[in-house]
């Protein structure tokens, strides 16, 4: 069957970037959130477009993590002149300090062509002069970036509403989905308006979950809570990508500095806590001293879609014709939603996959009812 439309259910970066894939290749697309574009986990996140500690991961993420990575330059600088939204791509590195797996690391980076090398105290010192002066050592990859994902969901949106090939319906919830035997034609929203299209997209994040569930099916995407800070410092206090003990700094370009994350699995609660905030801001402090000096502007929470290895569901749902999946990027989503986007584009439209779509397959990862 040639698919000339599809809905989208879910409008956070996964869903903005498959609606904007699609309707560039011709197809008409309805993009439906039942809040507001890019503000739960695109809008919560800190940016780094790399995975954390990328050598810790499966091949499955990082094949998609270093497709997306070459594509981000590009496409920030698409959104700008398309939209006059600057995402505020920063391509200044990432310092890992007191990294424990060395050796691991440096394999990873020499297997797959990456610049990472073993730095020591001097090198860090002369990178970030202001950081603790205790680090002794750190992993250094230069070509990491980070985007400021609250623009970046910004100019997606405009780009969205810009296109005339893609309708956005915000606000509004999805309530089931048209069937027609074992087919999935569309969705019925909870205004009891009817959606039909050729094909069904769910990039509903965390809710994912509870989306696939009307239809008897378990999906183990399942909600991860993940609480952030921000420090309102002066330009330069830091001008890259610091990590230790799994936590981060990011700096904006306009001083600001977030500090994260928490890993909670807490269901869907997304309330802030007092001792994730006393975690955050003591792990912001032993990295960078100064922001004592400075108020933390604000504190939030996300909610992460988790899943098994954080590897994502990208293609068609076994035994429900018309139904894709492109969600449970866990942490990662942000990373990996150039190549996630392109590669379900490549299966729904039958185009040869950018990459082997094999281990995102949603074919045996899921139970029925």
């Amino acid at each position: 069957m040639s698919i000339r439309s599809v809905v989208v259910v879910g409008a956070g970066v996964i869903g903005l970037m498959t609606a904007r894939e699609l309707a560039r290749a011709g197809i008409d697309v309805t993009l439906i959130d039942r809040g507001s574009c890019a503000r739960e986990a695109s809008w919560a996140g800190g940016g780094i477009v790399s995975p954390l500690y990328p050598w810790r991961h499966g091949e499955a993420v990082t094949r998609l993590a270093l497709w997306s990575q070459s594509s981000y330059i590009l496409l920030a600088q698409e959104l700008k002149d398309e939209t006059g939204c600057d995402p505020e791509l920063r391509q200044k590195g990432i310092l890992m300090v007191d990294v424990h797996d060395e050796a691991e690391a440096l394999s990873w980076g020499h297997h797959h062509y990456r610049p990472l090398t073993r730095v020591d105290r001097a090198f860090i010192q002369e990178k970030e002069p202001h950081i603790n002066s205790a680090f002794e050592s750190a992993m250094w990859m230069p070509e990491v970036a980070s985007i400021r994902n609250p623009r970046l969901g910004r100019a997606l949106r405009l780009s969205v509403e810009l296109n005339p090939r893609i309708r956005l319906l915000e606000n509004c919830a999805v309530e089931a989905f048209q069937l027609e035997g074992e087919r999935v034609s569309g969705v019925k929203t909870a205004s009891g308006e009817v959606l039909s299209a050729d094909a069904t997209v769910i990039a509903g994040g965390a809710w994912s979950g509870e989306l696939m569930a009307t239809l008897g099916f378990k999906l183990p995407v399942e909600p991860v809570r993940g609480q952030m800070m921000v420090f309102k410092a002066p330009v330069g206090l830091i001008d890259r990508i610091v990590m230790l003990d799994g936590r981060y700094l990011i700096p904006r370009s306009d001083g600001r500095i977030l500090v994260g994350s928490t890993l909670e699995h807490v269901g869907f609660d997304k309330q802030t806590t007092e001792h994730a905030r006393q975690s955050l801001y003591e792990t912001a402090l032993t990295i960078l001293p100064d922001l004592a000096q400075y108020p933390v502007e604000h504190h939030w929470a996300g909610l992460r879609p988790g899943s098994p290895d954080g590897i994502p569901f990208i293609g068609a749902v076994p035994g429900c014709d018309g139904l894709y999946l492109n969600c449970g990027h866990f942490r990662n989503g942000l990373v990996l939603a150039p190549a996630s986007t392109r590669l379900l584009g490549d299966l729904l439209l039958e185009r040869t996959p950018i990459i082997d779509p094999a281990p995102y397959s949603v074919s045996g990862r899921l139970e029925q009812d």
